[in-house]
Order: C-alpha cells, then sequence, then structure tokens
C-alpha cells in the first residue's frame, strides 16, 4: 500500500513539473508529448551528471598515473645507471685480455691485428663484436673444436715468426719465471679458512696461476713435430681451454667472494695436490663437483623419509655443476690442473695416485 502511495505521489510531482505554470488553471491531463520530452531532459541531465562525474575521475586517475610514472622513472634511472655502470665493470672484466691473446684471436679469425688510428681498447671492442656476431649468426658452437681452430692457426703463425721471435720469447720466459719466483708459494693450510680467509684467496689464485704457466711451458718446450700432431694439437688446445675457463675464477678469487662451502673444498683440493695426496684432493673435487646427498634429488620421495631427507640436504652436499655452465666449467678446469699436477709432482706413495 505505502509503494501504491509513494508511485501515486510520484506521477503527480511529474504532472505538476510538466504542467505550465502561466494560463488561467492547470490542466487536469499531460500530454504525451510533453511527458516524453521531460523524462528525455531528465535523461540528459542524469547523463551529463555521470559524463562530469567521470572526466573528474579520469583527471585524477591520470594525474595519478603520471606521479606514478615520474617516480618510477626517476628510480629507474638511478637503478639503471647503476646497473649500468656495473655491466660496464664486469664486462670490461671479463674481457681483460693481453694484447698478443688480441692478435692472436684476430688472426686466427682473418681479420686484421689494427685498424689504421686504432688504439688497443678500440681494437678489444672490435674483437668482441666480432665474437658477438659469431655467436648469434652460428648458434652454440663446440668450444674445444674452436680453441682447437685457433691453435692450428696459432701454430701456422708460430712457424712464421720463430725466427724472429726467439729473442723476445727467450727475454719473455725469463721474465715469467722471475714473477713466478716472486709469488708467494707459502702451504695453504686448511687452517686458513677459519684465521686469515684474505691470504688464504692469495695463495690458492697464485698456487693455480703457477700450475697454468708451468703446462703452458711445457706446452712451449715440446718439439715442433710433437706439436704438431694430433695428439700433440689436443693437448694444447685442452690446456688453453682450461686456462679460458678458470679466468671467472680467478675473478672471483680476487674479488673474494667465492662462497664459504665451495671456498672450503678447493682449500681442501690445493692443500692436498700440494702434499701430493691426489686421493684425497679428488675426494674434495668430487665433493665440490657433485655433492653427497643421500640420494639424488630428482627421486620422488614419499612417506616419512622425505623431510629427514630434505633436512640433511645443506649447500656442502649440492652439485656445484648443475649451479650454471661457468662454474661447471671451471670446476672442471680445477680436474684438469689435478690430473696435470699429478704427471708433473708424482706422490711418493703410488697408493695416493688417482685412477
Amino acid at each position: 500500500m505505502d509503494s501504491l502511495k509513494a508511485e501515486i505521489e510520484k506521477k503527480r510531482k511529474v504532472l505538476e513539473t510538466v504542467q505550465p505554470e502561466e494560463g488561467p488553471k492547470k490542466k487536469k491531463y499531460v500530454r504525451r508529448a510533453d511527458l516524453e520530452k521531460y523524462r528525455e531532459q531528465e535523461y540528459l541531465r542524469e547523463q551529463e551528471e555521470l559524463e562530469r562525474k567521470r572526466q573528474e575521475k579520469k583527471k585524477e586517475k591520470s594525474r595519478m598515473l603520471q606521479l606514478i610514472a615520474e617516480q618510477e622513472h626517476s628510480e629507474k634511472s638511478a637503478s639503471d645507471s647503476d646497473i649500468t655502470q656495473k655491466e660496464e665493470d664486469q664486462e670490461e672484466d671479463a674481457f681483460n685480455i693481453s694484447p698478443e691473446e688480441v692478435v692472436r684471436r684476430l688472426r686466427a679469425k682473418g681479420q686484421p691485428i689494427r685498424l689504421f688510428g686504432e688504439s688497443d681498447k678500440e681494437r678489444k671492442i672490435r674483437l668482441r663484436a666480432i665474437e658477438l656476431i659469431e655467436e648469434r649468426t652460428e648458434g652454440q658452437r663446440n668450444d674445444f673444436m674452436r680453441t682447437l681452430e685457433e691453435m692450428e692457426t696459432g701454430l701456422d703463425l708460430e712457424a712464421l715468426k720463430k725466427p724472429a721471435d726467439e729473442e723476445f720469447n727467450g727475454e719473455s720466459s725469463k721474465k715469467k719465471a722471475i714473477e713466478d719466483s716472486a709469488l708467494d708459494t707459502s702451504f695453504i693450510s686448511i687452517d686458513l679458512l677459519d684465521k686469515d680467509p684474505d691470504k688464504l684467496y692469495v695463495l690458492i689464485y697464485t698456487f693455480f696461476k703457477r700450475l697454468l704457466r708451468e703446462w703452458e711451458q711445457e706446452m712451449n718446450n715440446r718439439p715442433d713435430n710433437v706439436k704438431r700432431s694430433t695428439q700433440g694439437k689436443l693437448a694444447a688446445a685442452i690446456q688453453r681451454q682450461t686456462n679460458e675457463y678458470l679466468q671467472p675464477f680467478f675473478r672471483l678469487l680476487k674479488k673474494k667472494s667465492i662462497e664459504p662451502d665451495v671456498l672450503a673444498r678447493v682449500t681442501e683440493i690445493t692443500h692436498f695436490m700440494q702434499k701430493r695426496e691426489y686421493i684425497n684432493a679428488s675426494d674434495a673435487y668430487l665433493r665440490l663437483s657433485i655433492g653427497n646427498a643421500p640420494w639424488p634429488i630428482g627421486v620422488t620421495m614419499v612417506g616419512i623419509h622425505e623431510r629427514s631427507a630434505r633436512e640433511k640436504i645443506f649447500s656442502a652436499q649440492v652439485a656445484h655443476v648443475l649451479n650454471d655452465e661457468t662454474t661447471r666449467k671451471w670446476i672442471q678446469s680445477i680436474k684438469r690442473l689435478l690430473s696435470f699436477c699429478q704427471t708433473k709432482y708424482p706422490p711418493d706413495d703410488n697408493a695416493q695416485l688417482m685412477g
């Protein structure tokens, strides 16, 4: 009943609004055209009000978005500058090679070793650009085959310039020998992990650097017929590839940013290598490379054993060769140096020989 009264009152107000105030008296009826006109005006007024509110909300939203965008732009500019600087430093660090190496790589690729008016830095940038283009166009190539091709090119060039460079090579060898004698070759103790880790980084760095130079010197001292044989080329390519793979590891040692559990395993490897206990060094290498998890992580574990097994998996038990390709390469290179060290410095006890 109340709703009916409300509807009648609403109709009455509409009629009063539609009927003109002019004239002797109000009419008792309303024409349909006047009523439709009133409804149309009322509808247009409501739409204008809605449009006005919509425009206000839109302006407010655009203003807020603009403020947020300006804030994000300022933050991004600051972060981008930091990231760009960091990437430039890393790129410069990663491509810090000697002028002789730049010349060797350019010749191996059939490129001129220096353009007119080109500085050493510009030459490095040109070499880097050529290598990046090759990576994109040729896809993922076999690193070992690429190194082997460069070795063959290097042997041909070495034969051409050997008479003129014998004196220079002799002086260079003497200089390297003097540098090696100046290196700190103190015994690497496992206790340094807790007592003096900074010194430990230096000792590990010099130990592996010295081994690499000894290996390189041994490759250079071979007769020409051995160098040009298939086995000789393979051995030289392995040595050069090992040197390249270890560069990220050496950068980590310089920055002293190796993870503690990885540093502990590397310390054990170098410690036992110096003591010529190659079996123990091999065990430490296995713990570094594949870890010692209770059972394979990929196995689907069910039941009550699942929680206890996961609790036993620490970082020291994780296979670090699975972290990334760069880590896998320098860990593999440490194993190559371990094999070379055993060949050059055999143990007194044959029981300490690796298999």
